[in-house]
């Protein structure tokens, strides 16, 4: 016999440039064809989070609290390994099935854009570089993580937006807004920094084919960093971290976003996961010391992880910038495969995303339907909560 106990992966949820006439665009396709997979994905109705019939807190409670019930001892059979895995119970609450996307093919733009001290001019430059992708197709455009600004503590409260107020108080998502509506496209905005109040965040909009806004990230994991001799750094002395993970449903299917630091967090890609995504979008800016070593393995684990499509999108090197960026904008697909990037100088990169992918990937490594319940579980606590007041 032996002792199985259970653990909680808990997360706290509620807790440019020189102008270029003619910019670079690379078009990359999926070359989906040399595979013998050839799967069809199953319809599924919408759903509404509001009415999904989740596990209530008091049953969570009742299930993974401190009583002896649920500190019980799991009898496992050696001879037989007759166990249950209950891979139903290892996401509380349930894991929500991912809806049919609205679109199954698209291309997707991951423009790594340069940056200078002109506010002015990245607005400028990031309209024409977004003008220029959606003439070459592209249906989603993905920009950098702090685009308008130079990307330092110092700059962040000068170049900040106020993006409630929209109009003259926030240039850069007007254009946006603008540009998603005309062109018929749907953006994910990189970052900008953003004024609330007397608080200031790392902000990350989604506008719609409408030109409205859809959802708002504020950058949850703050990057405070130090390794001797190489790099240090802290957002926290000038911003606020949000308290809220965002995931939108889009023309362009569910869209779970994070912001550079986020991509570090696989409860953070679990819980998108969880949640119905089909891609998730980090705008992000890894620095030379980590960004050789960690920038694309994180991608590719959190694709791998999830069988997600990630995209992530970097401002271009400026080696005389007091913090340079490692860039390298990358599309990777579900099986953790890189699919497009960049290098380091300015670039747009396009792709092909292709949904069917995910279903098929997922039906030859079914380890959603493999995972230990009965032995851990990974707590979307905004999710619960609000079934308690639903």
């Amino acid at each position: 016999m032996r002792r199985h106990s259970r653990f909680l992966l808990r997360m706290n949820a509620t807790a440019a440039v020189e102008m270029l006439s003619s910019p670079s665009i690379q078009l990359h396709t999926l070359h989906s064809s040399t595979s013998s997979f050839s799967p069809q994905i199953p319809l599924r109705p919408s759903f509404s989070f509001r009415n999904l019939d989740t596990r209530r807190v008091s049953d969570y409670r009742r299930i993974v609290g401190c009583s002896s019930a649920a500190t019980s001892i799991r009898s496992i059979s050696s001879a037989t390994m007759g166990f249950e895995l209950k891979p139903e119970e290892a996401r509380v609450p349930p894991a929500i099935p991912p809806p049919t996307p609205p679109i199954s093919k698209f291309k997707i733009a991951l423009c790594q854009l340069s940056v200078t001290g002109n506010k002015e001019q990245n607005i400028a430059h990031a309209r024409q570089v977004i003008e220029a992708a959606a003439g070459n197709g592209a249906q989603l455009i993905l920009l950098p993580e702090i685009w308008n600004s130079p990307y330092s503590n110092d700059s962040f409260p000068v170049y900040a937006e106020d993006i409630d107020a929209g109009g003259d108080a926030s240039p850069s998502t007007a254009m946006l807004s603008e540009l998603s509506r005309s062109l018929k496209i749907t953006i994910v905005g990189g970052s900008i920094p953003e004024w609330s109040g007397n608080k200031l965040y790392n902000s990350c909009c989604v506008f719609g084919t409408d030109g409205k806004l859809k959802a708002k990230h504020r950058k949850i994991h703050l990057f405070d960093i130090d390794i001797p001799g190489r790099m240090t750094f802290q957002e926290s002395k000038t911003l606020t971290a949000g308290e809220s993970p965002t995931i939108v449903d889009t023309d362009v299917g569910r869209i779970g976003i994070g912001i550079c630091y986020d991509i570090r967090f696989q409860e953070l890609a679990a819980i998108y996961a969880a949640r119905g995504a089909h891609l998730l979008c980090y705008p992000g800016a890894f620095n030379m010391t980590t960004g050789p070593l960690h920038w694309e393995l994180l991608q590719r684990a959190r694709a791998a992880d999830c069988q997600l499509y990630v995209a992530t999108c970097s401002p271009a090197r400026d080696s005389g910038s007091s913090y340079v960026a490692w860039e390298h904008s990358t599309l990777v697909g579900p099986f953790g495969e890189v699919l497009a990037t960049t290098e380091h100088d300015e670039a747009t990169v396009i792709a092909e995303i292709d949904y069917s992918l995910l279903e098929q990937r997922r039906k030859y490594l079914p380890f959603q339907r493999q995972r230990r319940g009965d032995l851990y579980q990974l707590v979307d606590v905004l999710r619960l909560n609000s079934t308690e007041t639903s």
